[in-house]
């Protein structure tokens, strides 16, 4: 099953996982790593590149293109990538994508 994981600036992540789990009446089966402006973007995107490699496929989600959240989330997804790890990045989330990504197929990322 694909993983999706989302990695958005704080507080626009959990405001998104708040929205669907209202929408879906439970709480969503994603992954969230919000940005903080302290936070360090080497540190995220091994942080977030050790969440990628745990799972056979994941769609990682982010905000605004080119922002930090962005650049975290390509630089795991192209370690990954490298690794041959499966792994897709799509960037300007919105919430109704992320509603499609968890109640769409999830059994591959094609």
């Amino acid at each position: 099953m694909v993983q999706v994981v989302l990695v958005m600036h704080q507080p626009l992540g959990s405001a998104f996982v708040h929205c669907a789990g209202h929408v879906l009446g439970q709480t969503p089966d994603l992954v969230l790593m919000d940005i903080t402006p302290s936070d360090t973007p080497e540190d995220k995107a091994a942080q977030l590149q050790q969440v990628l490699s745990q799972a056979p496929a994941t769609l990682v989600l982010s905000d605004i293109f080119g922002a930090t959240p962005f650049n975290i989330a390509r630089k795991a997804v192209e370690a990954i990538q490298a690794q041959g790890g499966s792994a897709e990045l799509v960037t300007g989330t919105n919430l109704c994508m992320i509603i499609k990504a968890l109640t769409g197929p999830r059994d591959n990322l094609q």
